[in-house]
C-alpha cells in the first residue's frame, strides 16, 4: 500500500505544496499537476457539485503518478468521510469545523475499530489499492497515512481553535480565509487587525501542537506572505482562475 509522503513531510516539520481543484476534473489533470512540480492534489466537492464518481479516476490517476490525493469533502457527516477515502483519497478536508467534539468525531470517520474510530471496513477496493493482505496491518497502516485536515473558518471555529488542534488525529488546520473574513464580520478585508490576528492563533494553536497550518493562495506573493506568517501546507488555486488569468494576459498582451 502507499505511503503518504505529504503526511510524513508535514509530521516532521515541514512544508507541502500542491494544488486545489475546482473545475478540471480531466484525465491529464494529475499529469499537469505532476508536471508543475504539485506533491499533492486536492479536488474540493464543497463548492463545485463534484460526485465521487467524477473524482474516484482521479485519485486513480494521481496513484500512478505518486502525486497524493486530497479531497475537501461537503460536510462533516460520516458518509461524506468515510466515503471519499474508500474512493481513495489518502485524506479529507473537512469544512466549518467548530469544536474539538466534533474534530473527534471527524477523525473517527477515518479510524476503524478497535482503534477508536467507527468507519466500516472494506478491503481490495480502491483505498487499498486493490490488494490482499493482513487487514489488521492494512488498518494500521492506512490510520497511519489518512491526513485530516480541519478548516477554522468560523468564529467558533476560531474561539476553539486551540482545543480543535489538541485533538489526536488532526493533522493540519486550514484557514478558509474568505468564510472567516465573513464571520469575523469583515468580508473580504484580509488585511484587517482582526483577520490578521485570526491568522496568528491558528498558526500559534498548530505550532504549539504540532501540527501544520494550510492556506490556499491565489498568487505566489500571497503564498510567500503565509509562509512567513509560518504556515507550512500551501496550495495554488483556483484552477480556473489561474487557467482565466493566463488566458486574459495572453490575450490582452496580443491585443497591445
Amino acid at each position: 500500500m502507499r505511503e503518504n509522503a505529504v503526511k510524513k513531510s508535514l509530521a516532521a516539520g515541514g512544508r507541502a505544496f500542491g494544488s486545489m481543484i475546482f473545475e478540471f476534473f480531466t484525465p491529464g489533470m494529475p499529469r499537469l499537476l505532476k508536471n508543475a512540480g504539485a506533491e499533492y492534489a486536492l479536488y474540493c466537492m464543497e463548492h463545485t457539485g463534484a460526485s465521487y464518481e467524477t473524482l474516484k479516476p482521479q485519485f486513480a490517476l494521481c496513484r500512478a503518478l505518486g502525486v497524493i490525493p486530497l479531497v475537501r469533502v461537503p460536510g462533516t457527516e460520516y458518509d461524506l468521510i468515510a466515503r471519499a477515502l474508500d474512493c481513495g483519497a489518502l485524506g479529507v478536508m473537512v469544512p466549518l469545523v467548530d469544536t474539538a467534539a466534533q474534530a473527534e468525531f471527524i477523525v473517527s470517520c477515518t479510524r476503524y475499530p478497535p482503534a477508536g474510530g467507527r468507519r466500516g471496513a472494506a478491503f481490495g477496493f480502491a483505498h487499498d489499492d486493490y490488494e490482499g493482505g493482513d487487514v489488521v496491518e492494512k488498518m494500521k497502516m492506512i490510520h497511519e497515512r489518512t491526513l485530516v485536515i480541519a478548516m477554522i473558518e468560523t468564529r467558533s471555529g476560531l474561539e476553539n481553535v486551540d482545543a480543535i488542534a489538541a485533538v489526536p488525529g488532526v493533522d493540519v488546520l486550514w484557514l478558509g480565509h474568505f468564510d472567516m473574513s465573513n464571520f469575523l464580520g469583515i468580508p473580504g478585508q484580509f488585511s484587517h487587525p482582526v483577520f490578521q490576528d485570526a491568522i496568528r492563533r491558528i498558526v500559534a494553536a498548530a505550532q504549539k501542537h504540532g501540527k501544520a497550518a494550510g492556506y490556499m493562495a491565489a498568487s505566489a506573493a500571497l503564498g510567500k506572505e503565509y509562509l512567513a506568517h509560518g504556515f507550512r501546507m500551501l496550495a495554488t488555486g483556483t484552477d480556473q482562475g489561474m487557467l482565466q488569468e493566463a488566458t486574459r494576459t495572453m490575450l490582452d498582451g496580443m491585443r497591445q
